[in-house]
């Protein structure tokens, strides 16, 4: 084969590549895994992202913030408990406004269930809670605290037994109306 001809073909594999990849949106799963932090994950019509969850220590500086705006009367953990927190990033990445879930749930392999504590967000900046987001939009927004932060995520807080240790993996929930699971995560811990 001609020097040309290797040419003119391997110009012409480019261009076929360039066009194949122009406007294809690939569909996210709607599970994901602890080795797949980072991954999008489809619920709904609002893709989320986790972007990290870990056991928080409440007496650390980093760790305090994300704890405030606790509701009134929240008891503290006892000894045979801890706070876990889940960070999420969300975008609505259809033409429509969508709006984001505060709906969600952790289920370790024995089948206990655990509800994220609602945090007032008007106190904690890093406290998820739905919202309308317009085409594009992601959740937290670009340059707030949240998104500027050490987790670049929102935060589901919860309580979890000290049990969960024993029962992982732990699979953290994104519901829809009526409790409809949408999606799914299987989480670090």
């Amino acid at each position: 084969m001609s020097v040309r001809r290797l040419w003119i073909a391997a110009c012409a594999l480019v261009l076929a590549l360039g066009v194949a990849a122009c406007g294809n949106k690939q569909a996210h799963p709607t599970v994901a895994d602890a080795n797949d932090d980072g991954a999008y994950i489809d619920a709904g019509p609002v893709t989320y992202q986790l972007q990290v969850s870990r056991e928080l220590n409440q007496y650390s500086t980093e760790d305090s913030q994300y704890i405030t705006g606790l509701p009134p009367g929240t008891a503290a953990p006892t000894p045979s408990q801890l706070w876990y927190g889940v960070f999420l990033w969300a975008e609505n990445q259809t033409s429509q406004p969508q709006t984001t879930t505060d709906n969600f749930e952790i289920v370790d392999t024995q089948g206990n269930r655990y509800y994220p504590v609602k945090l007032n967000p008007d106190v904690n900046p890093f406290a998820w809670s739905s919202q309308t987001l317009q085409p594009q939009q992601t959740e937290p927004g670009v340059d707030t605290v949240a998104s500027e932060g050490p987790t670049q995520g929102q935060i589901l807080l919860f309580k979890l037994n000290q049990s969960a240790f024993a029962n992982r993996p732990l699979t953290l929930y994104i519901l829809g109306s009526s409790d409809r699971r949408l999606a799914s995560i299987s989480l670090d811990f």
